[in-house]
């Protein structure tokens, strides 16, 4: 080992830095926040449309 790293040695054996979960929430935390943004917008075009669409066909039933 180079002895320059040597001091760092314990380091590389610590559970806390080898452990990635707080990586993998963060991840998931973004990726729900995306596809929750993606689904608003989906759901607030949708939504637009399908207002116009019952709003002519309850203007022809009257």
């Amino acid at each position: 080992m180079n002895l320059w790293l040597r001091p760092f040695e314990g380091f590389a054996k610590f559970e806390g830095f080898a452990r990635e979960d707080g990586q993998d929430i963060a991840e998931y935390a973004v990726l729900l926040s995306v596809v929750l943004a993606i689904v608003v917008a989906t759901i607030q075009m949708i939504g637009a449309s399908a207002n116009n669409v019952f709003s002519s066909i309850a203007s022809a039933i009257h």
